[in-house]
């Protein structure tokens, strides 16, 4: 099975108060984070809705402006045309996310409970996707994971969201407090 990493990093990041994607966390781009970790598990990863140095970029399908039902949409349609099986998604925020998890996830589609942009996508789903974005009254993943009957599972371990800056200097003090990577530039802060 070819997998295919696809980060969503198309937010407007209100609740953190800036652009989550390029927060640090030890020193590092929260994205880069969490593309080392696809990058570990899939064969290629690709960005959703932006552009970003070393990662080609995959458009909204059928459009911009879908939210990331057309940015799931965009990357199983990138998928299916590229011969990569399945797609493997995450959120840019979440940093610490298991260099297992497509494995954990087990077989498409499948979600981990509580995390809809962190799932696991057959690419055959991509003409179903675009469809449902295109003609859906509810475009939230909540209601394509219900359409999908996509399975939620429930992780050993609690993954860390970063929606506030407050998260992210918490997790800033775990990795510090753990040794598992040294103080970033973001230590100072908290």
């Amino acid at each position: 099975m070819r997998t295919l990493g696809a980060i969503f990093a198309g937010g407007a990041g209100r609740r953190f108060g800036s652009d989550k994607a390029l927060a640090l966390l030890d020193g590092r781009p929260l994205l880069a984070h969490v593309a080392d970790r696809l990058g570990s598990q899939c064969a290629a990863v690709v960005v959703i809705g932006r552009d970003w140095p070393g990662l080609p970029g995959v458009a909204d399908r059928p459009a911009p402006g879908l939210g990331p039902l057309g940015g799931l949409a965009g990357a199983l349609c990138h998928a299916r045309d590229h011969g990569f099986d399945r797609v493997l998604t995450s959120g840019c925020d979440l940093p610490d996310l298991p260099r297992d998890l497509a494995v954990r996830l087990g077989d498409a589609p499948a979600v981990v409970a509580g995390q809809p942009l962190l799932g696991l996508w057959g690419a055959t789903l991509a003409d179903r996707a675009v469809a449902w974005a295109t003609t859906s009254s509810d475009r939230s993943m909540r209601a394509w994971i219900a359409e999908t009957d996509a399975r939620r599972v429930t992780l050993d371990t609690e993954i860390a969201n970063i929606n506030r800056v407050e998260d992210l200097e918490a997790l800033e003090r775990a990795h510090c407090a753990t040794n598992l990577s040294p103080p970033g530039p973001n230590a100072g802060l908290m």
